[in-house]
């Protein structure tokens, strides 16, 4: 793999995107955009699931972490979360485009949504752009607290499992 389809960088959320103005205040907005190569699926909803599914190891042992810490709090786990059905990984689906997913979780303490959107549009080469976004509104104090301290996991865990995907090899777009 080409050193380039493996290089994340930080990017404004896409202002075309379903969770841009989502809401009023938001408490964390990031995005981090990855190039496709040629021949990669620009269906949305497929690589939403092929990176969640293709997260680096200690990824799962952050979460069984941040499971044991946040159900002292009576907030919704991960293991709650993947038992639910119509789900991506742990993340409800709110909408999906063939360009965009939007997934999500509402609890009491905050709200976030995730939005995998993959360009319309090739480059020359046939390279695609893939931008992972998040949003998120705090309720109250223990969502403002909550946020801080995960925030830069977050944007760890997402380019890591950024880069794991490419690594792994993107899936093919299918034949007509």
């Amino acid at each position: 793999m080409p050193r380039e389809f493996a290089l994340v960088t930080a990017v404004p959320v896409p202002s075309r995107s379903g969770i841009t103005h989502l809401y009023q205040s938001m408490h964390l907005a990031d995005a981090f955009a990855i190039r496709l190569p040629a021949g990669t699926s620009g269906d949305a909803d497929v690589l939403a699931r092929f990176i969640l599914s293709h997260q680096p190891a200690w990824v799962g042992w952050l979460m069984t972490v941040r499971d044991t810490i946040v159900a002292c709090f009576g907030l919704k786990t991960a293991r709650y979360l993947a038992s639910l059905a119509d789900r991506v990984g742990v993340f409800k689906v709110y909408s999906t485009h063939r360009s965009e997913i939007v997934l999500g979780e509402d609890d009491k303490h905050l709200d976030f949504r995730i939005s995998v959107m993959c360009a319309d549009e090739a480059e020359p080469d046939g390279s695609r752009q893939l931008v992972f976004s998040t949003v998120v509104h705090c309720h109250n104090r223990l969502g403002r607290a909550y946020i801080f301290v995960i925030a830069p996991f977050h944007r760890w865990v997402v380019k890591a499992s950024l880069v794991r995907a490419a690594r792994v090899g993107w899936p093919l777009a299918s034949c007509p």
